[in-house]
């Protein structure tokens, strides 16, 4: 009797470990392949994001299908990779984008931005081709965005995830669009 006391005396320990073991290796499979945190550092997509919003980013969503026009998107800042960056998809390669009188225009129609705060006011930009194989990104806080207005295409290759639910603070919970 006093083997079985002593096997279950070390059998804890050892299931603890093996636990956090597992648990470890689960957290670091879900980070790098499927799903992956990020805090929102600056009020470049406010009202959408506001600052320090914490955000979930799908990492599978993109190997399944392609990004969308209006998709907020994670990626790489293409001029510095180590960054990430967050901005909603405007326009995809093949694409020609234009920016009159604070409306957006993709191939020369208009598109509704209904994401963007009533009477926000912005530059005209472009009008620009986008190349196949790259995306064209913008803030939805236009005026305080460094975006593709400014450092050019973002290509497939640096796009991590989809932004997917706020998951803090509290009074944030849920879904951007």
């Amino acid at each position: 009797m006093e083997q079985k006391e002593q096997d279950k005396k070390t059998s804890l320990p050892v299931e603890i470990l093996q636990s956090l073991v597992v648990a470890i290796i689960l957290a670091v499979l879900i980070h790098t392949f499927i799903m992956q945190n990020f805090r929102i550092p600056s009020g470049s997509m406010e009202p959408t994001l506001q600052i320090n919003d914490y955000i979930f980013a799908s990492k599978l969503h993109y190997r399944f299908q392609e990004p969308e026009r209006g998709d907020i998107i994670v990626f790489r800042y293409p001029k510095d990779p180590k960054r990430y960056f967050v901005k909603r998809l405007i326009a995809i390669g093949g694409e020609t984008v234009a920016i009159r009188n604070s409306l957006l225009y993709i191939d020369g129609e208009q598109v509704p931005e209904d994401y963007l705060p009533p009477g926000l006011e912005f530059s005209d930009f472009g009008t620009i081709d986008v190349p196949e194989g790259y995306y064209f990104m913008l803030g939805d806080n236009r005026n305080n965005s460094s975006d593709s207005r400014e450092w050019g295409f973002v290509p497939r290759n640096l796009i991590v995830g989809k932004e997917i639910f706020i998951y803090w603070p509290p009074g944030r919970i849920g879904v951007a669009h």
